[in-house]
């Protein structure tokens, strides 16, 4: 086989997942803002813990490619403040975007300067989803842990501005700036769908925001700190995480779920009984709830009624060939052969023997509607 087909069947995956790794947040080992989706994952890094698990990064690096060619456009087209750093002595991180406002942007030389300032300075945070998670996200918005984050650049641009390095200590220069409002943009990867949420900022929130990382550093050990997920095989963020094995280990026995090194007592055994029972009820008391509803909107027309949209699939007519069994009955007794038999006629060897005689099976058009099913949506543009 030549070296040129050889060259042309080489996988680009290894290609980027060295890439990703030589960036500098995958090398970093100070606390940063993305890290504080889960407790005992940030209180990991500041004890400087070994990583110990790779993962298939395929789906982050396809979402990272799409992040920085979006943010690219907007900065070349709109004049975007984009990928900018921020942080102190505890934490830090890089902001997706940051939306200035002409009192504030006028201080900047002309090349930093937006070709529209904003009405307030804003924070945004863009996130991509795949099309599995699209409903929940536009229904529920940012989740505690995108909050939090966001929440901390907003509070380290409003304490502290612009960290002073290369390339940006223009933005340095500004010191502190008056964040008023924060945005989200999600980015559906799957088919380019946008959704926006946005808010003004929360002194408490950004408060809380911090306080969560000054308790995490304040913790004796990663050990001490709790487990802000179900673990792996249960949520992606362990399925992905680089400490996956020092902190769940690998279960009590081979080949055991990691989930079963929480139980240690009878005690355990009794409170895990308990919640699969109230998981149970809750389940039941769920379907129950859902086939009701089901039964009362079934008359009702597709539409937006307040914050969701309703839709139905399904209930179209349609035409199928199907054997026409009493034909197939009378056919047999014209011809005067009494046709196979269990319990009752067996169709299926009374078609074989038809074939074998070289007869056609006769055959029906039958009219059917097929099945209807309901779909709720949240509303867009809400």
């Amino acid at each position: 086989m030549s070296a040129q087909i050889m060259e042309s069947r080489t996988s680009l995956w290894p290609a980027a997942h060295d890439e990703d790794a030589d960036r500098p947040r995958s090398r970093q080992r100070q606390l940063g803002a993305s890290d504080t989706v889960c407790e005992r994952r940030a209180a990991y890094i500041l004890a400087g813990t070994e990583r110990t698990d790779e993962s298939d990064k395929k789906t982050a690096i396809l979402g990272t490619y799409a992040h920085e060619g979006l943010l690219g456009a907007a900065r070349r087209r709109y004049g975007w403040l984009v990928e900018t750093s921020v942080g102190d002595d505890q934490i830090r991180g890089h902001i997706d975007a940051v939306h200035l406002d002409a009192a504030t942007a006028v201080r900047l030389p002309k090349r930093l300067r937006p070709t529209e300032p904003a009405d307030v300075v804003t924070v945004e945070d863009v996130k991509t989803k795949s099309t599995y998670v699209w409903d929940r996200t536009v229904r529920y918005g940012a989740t505690e842990a995108e909050l939090r984050q966001v929440y901390l650049y907003a509070h380290l641009l409003r304490t502290v501005g612009w960290e002073d390095r290369w390339g940006q200590r223009p933005l340095a220069r500004l010191g502190p700036v008056d964040v008023q409002r924060i945005r989200f943009r999600f980015v559906n990867r799957d088919n380019g769908e946008e959704h926006v949420q946005e808010f003004a900022y929360d002194p408490e929130e950004a408060a809380r925001a911090r306080w969560w990382v000054e308790r995490v550093t304040e913790l004796p050990g990663p050990e001490d700190a709790t487990r802000s997920f179900d673990g792996p095989g249960l949520d992606a963020i362990c399925d992905h995480c680089p400490f996956r094995t020092t902190c769940w280990g690998l279960g009590v026995s081979p080949g055991a779920p990691v989930q079963t090194i929480l139980i240690h007592n009878d005690a355990d055994r009794a409170q895990a009984l308990a919640d699969y029972v109230a998981g149970h009820e809750m389940e039941t008391k769920g379907k129950a709830l859902k086939r009701k509803v089901r039964k009362m909107l079934d008359a009702s027309p597709a539409g937006v009624y307040g914050p969701n949209e309703l839709s139905w699939t399904g209930g179209n007519e349609r035409t199928d060939e199907v054997v026409d069994r009493q034909a197939m009955l009378d056919r047999f007794s014209v011809l005067g052969v009494e046709p196979p038999e269990r319990t009752e006629p067996d169709w299926e060897a009374m078609e074989r023997l038809l074939i074998a005689a070289g007869l056609a099976v006769p055959m029906r058009t039958e009219r059917r509607t097929t099945a209807r099913a309901i779909k709720v949506s949240p509303a867009k543009n809400r």
